[in-house]
């Protein structure tokens, strides 16, 4: 956990006192009636403020706070994240409101957002794709290229997000990043000395090459970045989806898909059908499934590392 604690600020038991920088960036002139542990999270405390408006009304936000300089990049990308999702689609996600540093606890960090209550059940799979569909194809880099305009981080792993022309090129580099921090976190494997070659030479080149090849191209579409069931839920007064937890980037909005894939997944076939029956496979469509799994292996390395680092900590 990436959490060292507020001594005085804890979220719960009755206390009501939180930083001056949060009190900030909530509305002028409200008093806080309550603060409440919520959510779990691997990396952060969170929380829920419940707050008394200057007319009487009552307002909740969520907040979530981590310690030190890769706390305060994880949150500041998050806060970015889902600023751009929400601007896109704002009944997709909940509003981001600020991400700063406390006042009190200069090594703690904070992100508040407005706070939804959800439930944890699975979305409508119509539904849900419609939305995932709208946010990719209504979405346009603002150079018209592959990355971000800063690094985000997949859970505490920093991801690689300089801006490239071609796809093929973007994930090549974002998943040599991924490889370097996975050998930093549990050394070098000699297997390596074969499949490296073997990825970044031959299986790269096969199945991403032909999507920019023979008059083909990709868009770049803002992608979640970590879209696994656990970052997904229902809102209980509307029954939508929320999506949250957000380390995007601009990519083949396929390569969304690529954490659908493992078992633990709740994303399953038929998520993936009524997505593409509001977006089409991208071609070569022969090559779909390659490219997913392609995809997937840029996850693997990402859970593989952040879980070694999280019991580290």
């Amino acid at each position: 956990m990436n959490y060292e604690g507020a001594p005085g600020l804890d979220f719960g038991g009755g206390n009501v006192k939180i930083d001056p920088s949060v009190t900030k960036v909530l509305p002028q002139g409200c008093r806080v009636i309550s603060t409440e542990t919520h959510g779990v999270s691997f990396w952060a405390n969170t929380g829920r403020i419940d707050v008394e408006l200057c007319d009487g009304s009552a307002q909740s936000f969520f907040i979530k706070v981590e310690s030190h300089d890769v706390g305060k990049n994880m949150l500041s990308s998050e806060f970015e994240s889902m600023k751009a999702i929400h601007r896109l689609a704002p009944d997709f996600a909940p509003e981001p409101i600020a991400w700063g540093t406390y006042e009190l606890v200069p090594e703690n960090h904070f992100f508040v957002s407005k706070f939804h209550d959800m439930r944890p059940d699975m979305p409508d799979p119509g539904k849900f794709a419609a939305r995932l569909s709208a946010l990719h194809q209504s979405s346009r880099s603002p150079n018209g290229k592959f990355g971000f305009h800063v690094t985000t981080y997949a859970g505490n792993l920093p991801q690689y997000t300089e801006w490239e022309d071609k796809w093929e090129i973007f994930f090549s580099k974002s998943l040599r990043k991924a490889l370097d921090l996975e050998i930093e976190a549990k050394g070098y494997d000699p297997e390596f000395d074969t499949l490296i070659p073997a990825i970044f030479n031959k299986v790269i080149p096969r199945l991403l090459r032909p999507l920019e090849s023979e008059g083909r191209s990709v868009k770049p579409s803002l992608v979640h970045g970590d879209l696994w069931y656990a970052n997904s839920g229902i809102e209980s007064d509307t029954g939508e989806a929320l999506v949250f937890d957000a380390c995007c980037f601009y990519a083949h909005n396929e390569y969304e898909f690529g954490q659908w894939r493992p078992a633990c997944n709740r994303f399953g076939a038929k998520y993936l059908d009524a997505y593409h029956a509001c977006a089409p496979i991208s071609s070569p469509k022969e090559d779909f499934d390659g490219r997913v799994d392609l995809y997937k292996l840029r996850y693997i390395f990402d859970k593989s590392v952040a879980l070694k680092t999280s019991n580290l900590s």
